[in-house]
């Protein structure tokens, strides 16, 4: 991984500096980054309409894949689990938004940029690292939480889902997801090579989300031992987070347990960006 030098400002000693300036100068250097990030969003935002491909990919597919389960819903026993069909059919939706608008998306936006020397040259301006990240995953988390909202709400009218038992737990799971699934793509990033890879490199953890997080089959129809070990995969607390608030099934204890799991996940991912993040093309 690429370093950049930075240079440092000597500090005075003895200083008088007041707490009100103090705090003065910190509110102009948050107000600063913000606008930064916001002219670096809205440059993102300008190139995200120009893939067709990745806005295809973003707004149709998790529109069209919970549709795709149905029938293997209708054959599941969901009343027993206290589960109704729009229920699951709307967490897989908002499931397959994490992983098509927001993880896949991000995955070919951080690629490319790195390999255009998009990212090699916002280095050598103002923007700190973590800024660069934010602002490139900006565009796709806001297009994922619009895509939650309007999901959400059509599930709830089309599919008789209801309205969320506990919404702050639904609400939680999405947020933590499209958080989450920025951090995972950025170092699944690390390890892709070119743009057109990326669709390759995002797989293992598209099909592994799918199957064992609760999208594509609700874990409440597995069996306990299985269903207790894909409840350790990334994308597993964030969908039983959306799913419990949504149902109102979800204990106190059990929230815990997922934020628990959200945590480290997050802790890990953030770490291992900090460490393997590739600023520069791979040769």
């Amino acid at each position: 991984m690429s370093t950049r030098t930075r240079t440092s400002t000597p500090t005075r000693t003895g200083s008088t500096d007041q707490p009100g300036a103090r705090d003065s100068r910190r509110t102009g250097r948050a107000a600063l980054s913000a606008r930064r990030l916001r002219a670096l969003a809205r440059a993102e935002f300008t190139l995200l309409g120009r893939n067709r491909t990745v806005i295809v990919t973003a707004l149709l597919v998790p529109l069209a894949l919970p549709f795709s389960v149905r029938p293997a819903l209708d054959r599941m026993d969901l009343g027993a689990s206290g589960l109704s069909v729009g229920a699951v059919m709307l967490t897989a939706a908002i499931g397959f938004s994490f992983l098509f608008a927001v993880y896949t998306a991000l995955v070919s936006a951080f690629v490319a940029r790195r390999e255009e020397l998009v990212l090699k040259r916002l280095r050598t301006g103002e923007l700190g690292d973590g800024e660069i990240l934010a602002g490139t995953a900006l565009p796709a988390m806001s297009l994922g939480l619009v895509q939650a909202l309007v999901l959400s709400v059509g599930c709830a009218v089309l599919l008789d889902a209801g309205a969320p038992e506990a919404a702050y737990l639904t609400v939680l799971g999405v947020v933590w997801g499209l958080v989450l699934c920025a951090a995972l793509a950025a170092l699944t990033a690390a390890f892709t090579r070119t743009a057109e890879s990326a669709q390759v490199t995002a797989l293992p953890l598209i099909f592994v989300s799918m199957v064992g997080s609760g999208i594509a089959i609700p874990p409440e129809v597995m069996p306990d031992r299985l269903a207790s070990v894909c409840a350790l995969l990334p994308l597993s607390p964030a969908i039983r987070l959306v799913q419990g608030g949504w149902t109102g099934r979800l204990t106190g204890y059990e929230a815990l347990g997922a934020l628990a799991i959200a945590l480290a996940w997050t802790a890990v991912a953030v770490f291992a960006v900090r460490r393997w993040f590739r600023w520069e093309p791979r040769r």
